[in-house]
């Protein structure tokens, strides 16, 4: 879960919900229109959008290259886990609540090493 106002203005809510799968774990199928941006953290991110809705797929963050972000609302799944971190979480819409259990990052964590 992303508190950054970039991910803020991307989805048009007050953060965006990822699910992160290692690359070769990922089959892309279709057509997609690529918008790449600096992170806050200073990587690029190319985004991924559907060319006939607009929405964001997926993204390729350039510092975990090894790693796949699928926006959590393109599976359409009520029983999708919960997100497990919260990153920028300074920049949280004061009003919103984070379950106790979470582990909240107030910048983006730090990158995980590739899998060897």
């Amino acid at each position: 879960m992303c508190h950054c106002d970039d991910c803020q203005r991307r989805t048009g809510s007050v953060f965006s919900i990822a699910a992160f799968f290692p690359r070769e774990a990922v089959t892309v199928q279709g057509g997609s229109k690529t918008f790449t941006r600096a992170s806050l953290s200073g990587s690029a991110i190319d985004f991924h959008f559907c060319p006939d809705c607009g929405s964001t797929v997926w993204w390729e963050p350039a510092r975990m290259p090894h790693l796949v972000g699928i926006g959590v609302g393109a599976f359409a799944d009520a029983a999708f886990p919960a997100p497990e971190q919260s990153v920028w979480t300074r920049d949280k819409h004061r009003w919103l609540t984070l379950p106790d259990h979470m582990v909240c990052y107030d910048v983006m964590r730090p990158a995980p090493p590739p899998a060897s």
